[in-house]
C-alpha cells in the first residue's frame, strides 16, 4: 500500500462542506454534457447538412465513452487517488467543448464527444469516491440516496438553459457555456479541494481483473446494473426523439423543447425523492409496484394517441414514466454503489460504465428501429424497455425466492 506524500494536496478539514458541495456540483456533470444542447440538435443537423442520426449519435458517442472510460477509471482513482485526476480531467473537458463550439465538421465533434465521454468519466466517478472516503455509515447511505436527485437537476436545468441559448446565440453557444463551467470549477476545486483517498491500492492487473470479477459474478449486483441501464435509456430515448418530435412532427420551438425537458428532468427528480422516502420499505415489493404501473401508463399511452396525440399528452405520459424511471435509478444506483465500499472506485467506475454502455447500445439501437416520429413511436420505445424491465423483475423475483428458501433445505 501507498499512503499520500508530501506533494500531493490533502482536503484541508476546514474546506470540507465547499468541497463536498462541489462534489455535488460536479455530479450532474454527464447529464449537462448530453441535455445542454438537447433542444439543439434539429438546428445542428440543418446548419451541419447532416442527418438526424448523425447527429443523435454525438448523444451515443458520447454515452459509449463515457461507459467505456469508468470501468477503467475506478482502478486508477484507487491507485493514484481522486483529485489530480479529475483537476486534469476537467480542463481538458473544457478545451474539448470549445472546439466544438467553433467547428461545424461532424466527425471533429465525434472525437471531442469520446473526449467529454472519457473526462466526464473520470470526474463524476472521483466524486462518487469522494463520499465514500469521506463519510461512513448513515450519513453516507443518506448522500449515496441524494445521488440520482443531485444528478437529475442536469436533465432539468441544462435544455431549459439549452433552448434559449440555441434561439438567442445558436448550438454553438451551448458548448462554450459548458467549457466556461467547467473552467469555473477548476477555480474552485484549485482553492477548495483536495485529495480524499488515504491509502492507494497498488496498481497491479490481475488483482484489479479479480476485483472486477468478484463484483460482476455477484448476480445481484450485476442486475442491478442492468436495471440501472434500462431506467435510464427511457429518459435517453426522449432526449434522442423528443426534440424532432416537437420541432419538426408538432412544429413547435426550441424553447419548447427545452421547457418539455426540464418538466421531464424534475419527472426523474420526483422518482428519485420517491425512491428516498421509501427507502427503509421491502425492496422488491416497490420495485414491482413502480414496474406495474409503467407498464399500465404506457398501455394506456399507446391507446390514447388513437384519440388524442399532441404535446400536452406526449408529456404527461413521459412524465409518469421518467417519474418510475427515476424511482428505479435511486433504489438500485444506491444498492450498487455501497455493495462494494473497500472499492469504490471500481464499484463506482463499473456500476456507471456498464450502465452508460447498456444505455448507450439500447437506446441507439431503439432509435434505429423504431424512428423520432411521433408520439406512438415513443410510446412503442418505452413499451420495448418497460417489457425488459418486467423480464428483470422476474429474474430477481425468482433469485430472491430460491435465496430464501435455500437455507430450509
Amino acid at each position: 500500500m501507498i499512503t499520500i506524500t508530501s506533494k500531493t494536496k490533502a482536503i484541508k478539514e476546514q474546506h470540507q462542506g465547499v468541497a463536498t458541495l462541489l462534489a455535488f456540483a460536479l455530479l450532474p456533470l454527464s447529464g449537462f454534457a448530453t441535455d445542454i444542447y438537447i433542444p439543439s440538435l434539429p438546428t445542428m443537423a440543418g446548419e451541419m447538412h447532416v442527418s438526424s442520426i448523425q447527429v443523435q449519435l454525438t448523444l451515443s458517442i458520447f454515452l459509449i465513452s463515457y461507459g467505456i472510460s469508468q470501468l477503467f477509471i475506478g482502478s486508477v482513482l484507487d491507485s493514484f487517488g481522486r483529485y489530480k485526476v479529475s483537476l486534469v480531467s476537467l480542463v481538458i473537458f473544457a478545451i474539448a467543448s470549445i472546439v466544438i463550439a467553433s467547428t461545424h465538421n461532424i466527425y471533429l465533434i465525434y472525437l471531442m464527444r469520446v473526449i467529454h465521454g472519457l473526462t466526464v468519466g473520470a470526474v463524476v466517478v472521483a466524486k462518487r469516491a469522494y463520499f465514500v472516503d469521506i463519510f461512513s455509515g448513515d450519513q453516507l447511505k443518506h448522500y449515496l440516496s441524494l445521488f440520482s436527485i443531485i444528478w437529475s437537476t442536469g436533465p432539468i436545468v441544462a435544455p431549459f438553459i439549452g433552448g434559449y441559448l440555441q434561439a438567442v446565440f445558436g448550438w454553438e453557444s451551448n458548448f462554450y457555456f459548458l467549457g466556461g463551467f467547467a473552467l469555473v470549477l477548476v477555480v474552485l476545486e484549485l482553492i477548495y479541494s483536495g485529495e480524499t483517498l488515504v491509502h492507494f491500492t497498488e496498481f497491479r492487473f490481475r488483482k484489479i481483473v479479480d476485483i472486477y470479477l468478484t463484483m460482476l459474478k455477484t448476480a445481484s449486483f450485476s442486475l442491478g446494473m442492468v436495471m440501472l441501464g434500462l431506467a435510464y435509456c427511457m429518459v435517453m430515448i426522449y432526449n434522442m426523439t423528443g426534440p424532432f418530435i416537437i420541432e419538426h412532427h408538432l412544429h413547435l420551438s426550441p424553447i419548447i423543447a427545452g421547457y418539455s425537458s426540464l418538466f421531464l428532468g424534475f419527472a426523474w427528480m420526483v422518482g428519485g425523492f420517491i425512491g428516498k422516502a421509501t427507502i427503509n420499505k421491502p425492496f422488491f415489493s416497490r420495485l414491482a409496484a413502480n414496474v406495474t404501473v409503467q407498464v399500465v401508463f404506457v398501455t394506456i399511452m399507446i391507446i390514447s394517441v388513437n384519440f388524442i396525440a399532441n404535446l400536452y399528452s406526449m408529456i404527461f405520459f413521459a412524465f409518469v414514466i421518467h417519474v418510475g424511471a427515476g424511482f428505479t435509478f435511486n433504489n438500485y444506483f444506491t444498492f450498487c454503489l455501497s455493495k462494494f465500499p473497500k472499492n469504490a472506485g471500481i464499484a463506482g467506475g463499473l456500476t456507471g460504465g456498464i450502465t452508460y454502455v447498456i444505455v448507450s447500445f439500447l437506446s441507439y439501437g431503439i432509435v434505429n428501429a423504431v424512428p423520432a416520429k411521433d408520439e406512438r413511436n415513443l410510446s412503442y420505445s418505452y413499451l420495448i424497455l418497460i417489457l425488459l424491465s418486467v423480464l428483470i423483475m422476474f429474474v430477481i423475483y425468482s433469485m430472491n425466492k430460491k435465496e430464501i428458501a435455500e437455507p430450509a433445505v
